[in-house]
């Protein structure tokens, strides 16, 4: 039985032009040996399975090739190409800074570099993970770095650039390798499968290439996956099985009720997820990538940033034309609240909800007409007249439609007085003017708990978590919430006063807005700090004694005493 080789072995690129996703950087390197431009040190950087050990290896066999192409790759001939094909070559020293880490594994590998290679021209170095070297064994490193024999050529990989010391930085050639596209690990998949004479549909293909994240290696090693479980014929419903992928049919489903304003619809979709074991947090964030993906699809400039397979561009340009681009954008802002509040959400399940019923009324929302201010109508509830009883009665409280439009056929009723979607926050709170008291002219004045309303200013903490001085306010203080109407907050002194002045109408926006109230009003004051009486002196300690002894005085003068 002949012996199995993972694909990522099997696969693994012999030249430059095999390289997949590195155009840039594999013609630089041939470029420098074509020109005997060579360093002594390089540094290769980038993701993980992006070819960094892959290219370092190719480059060490192509300059040590004693026969080399007339484009310059190496003749796989030779008895030094043999010797490296063979893994027996004494020029190219691999070294793992995972596990050789210490000082004397740098000392050692300085020992080694004093010998002169025996074939070839060039003793290569490569020293893989190098940010996990050591402070001292990276010191160790620097001279011999630096100042190098003329045949030794250090090549250095990492995927933390960030880590390495910036003295050995200076000292190398750094590239820089990208992310693989998902274009370019589908070509190569499918490239791996003629040669093993394996069926895989585009789709199935598409789906590895996004769960790799743009790493060729982890793209074989989920390919290698789906061959052992399907065998030769890969579908797209077995991927998704085997990868636990939630297929994108569901994110299209729901665009599609959320437009016909279909609660049950979408209510029902969102329990099928959850019963096929998915979590409604992954399900919030793929779907909010998947309105973005529809709304870049609206427009040809913007299409290039849709990185997929074609069979599923064109589906996204298909739904992207029954879309409106205003729908879009109040849906990507409703979703995006979502998986913001999801975090901290107590019921989560609820919480989607409640975010897929928003998205349903969005073109409900926007075809009514607009309503009378909040701010209007008695504060207390009315009897409705009886020349007019079809007409509600007027709360604080948005009451349900008794007639919904004959548009909506949905068996849930649909809910038109729902509040707009939350516009996003400023970014730049500290141009924020002084606090008012004036209210946004919006339509909304619910009553809310002392509960609620703590809830709401504990929510302040992630929208200025920037703020420092801000934050200092609010974690220390809470406003006492004297009514429906007012809160007082109050400080220790007039710099935490000023410090929250600059920030009062941004947070007291956020608190209407959480709220739904809109004549919420708050009023801060600076408490008065009871003065305390400094420390005595030595001087006061003794008059206050003197007060109460006479003959204090007399003892200090027969025995000389003085006042410290």
């Amino acid at each position: 039985m002949e012996e199995y080789i993972v694909s990522a072995r099997k696969y693994r690129p012999a030249t430059f032009d095999s390289v997949v996703g590195q155009h840039a950087l594999t013609e630089t390197l041939r470029n420098a040996i074509r020109q005997n431009h060579l360093a002594h040190a390089y540094l290769f950087c980038g993701p993980r399975g992006v070819g960094k050990t892959t290219c370092a290896r190719i480059f060490a066999k192509t300059i040590n090739c004693l026969n080399p192409t007339d484009s310059h790759d190496a003749c796989n001939e030779c008895e030094s190409c043999q010797a490296f094909n063979e893994q027996r070559s004494f020029n190219i020293h691999e070294l793992d800074a995972a596990s050789n880490n210490s000082v004397d594994d740098i000392r050692n590998l300085i020992d080694q570099v004093r010998i002169p290679p025996q074939i070839g021209k060039y003793s290569v170095y490569i020293i893989d993970e190098v940010h996990m070297l050591s402070a001292g064994a990276f010191n160790a490193l620097l001279k011999t770095l630096e100042e190098p024999p003329s045949y030794a050529i250090f090549i250095l990989a990492t995927t933390e650039k960030h880590k390495v010391l910036p003295t050995i930085l200076s000292r190398c050639q750094v590239y820089d390798f990208a992310r693989i596209t998902v274009a370019d690990i589908i070509a190569h998949l499918q490239y791996v499968a003629s040669k093993e004479g394996i069926s895989v549909t585009e789709d199935a293909l598409n789906v590895v290439a996004q769960k790799a994240d743009g790493g060729m290696r982890d793209a074989l090693s989920i390919f290698d996956q789906l061959v052992a479980f399907c065998g030769n014929t890969i579908t797209y419903e077995q991927t998704i099985e085997v990868l636990n992928v939630l297929d994108t049919e569901y994110y299209f489903r729901l665009v599609d009720a959320a437009r016909t304003n279909d609660v049950s619809a979408a209510l029902l979709l969102l329990n099928d997820v959850l019963q096929r074991g998915f979590d409604a947090g992954h399900f919030i964030t793929g779907f909010a990538q998947h309105l973005r993906d529809v709304l870049v699809s609206k427009d040809p400039a913007t299409v290039a940033l849709l990185e997929t397979s074609d069979a599923i561009r064109k589906r996204y340009a298909e739904q992207a034309k029954q879309c409106d681009a205003q729908w879009l954008f109040r849906a990507l802002d409703t979703v995006n609240t979502c998986d913001i509040n999801y975090r901290t959400a107590r019921n989560k399940r609820l919480t989607v909800e409640l975010c897929l019923v928003k998205l349903t009324q969005l073109n409900v929302q926007a075809s009514q007409p607009a309503a009378k201010p909040a701010h209007s109508q008695p504060t207390q509830p009315t009897q409705p007249s009886q020349s007019k009883p079809s007409s509600p009665p007027s709360t604080h409280r948005p009451s349900m439609p008794t007639n919904p439009p004959a548009a909506q056929s949905t068996k849930i009723p649909s809910i038109p007085s729902l509040n707009a979607v939350p516009k996003p926050q400023v970014e730049n709170t500290k141009q924020q003017a002084p606090i008012t008291n004036t209210p946004p002219q919006e339509e909304s004045n619910s009553p809310f708990t002392v509960d609620q309303f703590q809830g709401a200013w504990a929510g302040l903490y992630r929208i200025f978590k920037d703020e420092p001085r801000l934050m200092a306010v609010l974690k220390e203080y809470t406003p006492e919430l004297i009514d429906q109407e007012h809160c007082v907050l109050r400080l220790a002194n007039p710099w935490q006063k000023e410090a929250f002045k600059q920030y009062g109408k941004a947070v007291m926006d956020h608190m209407r807005q959480t709220l739904h109230n809109n004549k919420l009003q708050l009023t801060v004051h600076v408490t008065e700090q009871q003065n305390t009486r400094r420390a005595y002196t030595s001087e006061e300690k003794y008059k206050v004694l003197l007060e109460k002894n006479e003959a204090l005085a007399n003892l200090k003068t027969a025995l000389a005493l003085q006042l410290e």
